[in-house]
């Protein structure tokens, strides 16, 4: 208990005084997860959208695939990520193994499929509600598709929301492709493991306070954009 309390006190200290090997740790979880976000925000979005207006054969088959991709084991994200930007890989010669760009890589294929699934079931509601409404003012396709999304935008955000918790806690994927790499490719998750593993509990509390308080923001956001939606809604 003696060893928990001293390890907590030195954690909120670490806090406290900004420590620079935390706030480096912190600072790159965060650009990796936001980039990732990023990318796979207009993916997703745009992959949402294509399935929730349009109908083409093998469109059920998509959205199946879509939705089981969800809960994609982050470690198999990992192990192919890796095996492709590996020297034997197709993508080996671009040199992007063991760096945040490969972290980066690995965060959009694990997110994308989240933001894309529920976007999509989000539009689609949208779709059948307007559909018919958007035809008989002739609207056209872009325009449609543009107030689908102005409509959906709070449920949207928190679609991207949803990626960025899942994002900012990964740990399996990360660390197969970033290698933890001090001062390179060290984020939260894959630190928090190392210095647990080593016994340095006050830096791994010090980064788990941060992680937990990133995830209650998270949730906060989304439950006031879920409150704004009704809002809309009524």
């Amino acid at each position: 208990m003696n060893e928990f309390a001293d390890a907590a006190v030195l954690a909120s200290k670490l806090v406290l005084h900004a420590d620079a090997t935390l706030l480096e740790i912190v600072r790159r979880s965060l650009e990796v997860s936001l980039a990732a976000v990023g990318c796979a925000s207009v993916l997703g979005l745009s992959a949402g959208a294509l399935l929730a207006v349009t109908r083409f054969p093998g469109r059920k088959l998509c959205i199946i695939l879509t939705n089981a991709l969800m809960g994609l084991p982050p470690v198999v994200v990992g192990l192919l990520v890796y095996l492709s930007l590996s020297r034997t890989g197709p993508f080996g010669g671009w040199g992007l193994l063991f760096t945040p760009t490969a972290m980066v890589i690995a965060q959009i294929v694990l997110i994308t499929p989240i933001i894309c699934a529920l976007s999509r079931q989000t539009l689609e509601d949208l779709w059948l509600e307007y559909a018919e409404q958007l035809r008989s003012l002739r609207v056209t396709a872009f325009g449609s598709l543009r107030t689908l999304l102005w409509e959906a935008r709070y449920s949207l955000l928190t679609a991207i929301l949803a990626g960025f918790g899942r994002a900012i806690a990964e740990v399996g994927a990360v660390l197969i492709v970033g290698g933890n790499i001090a001062h390179v490719t060290r984020v939260m998750t894959t630190t928090i493991a190392l210095e647990t593993s080593r016994g340095d509990l006050a830096l791994a509390l010090a980064l788990g306070f941060i992680l937990i308080t990133i995830a209650m923001l998270v949730n906060g956001t989304t439950f006031v954009l879920r409150e704004l939606a009704d809002c809309d809604a009524r």
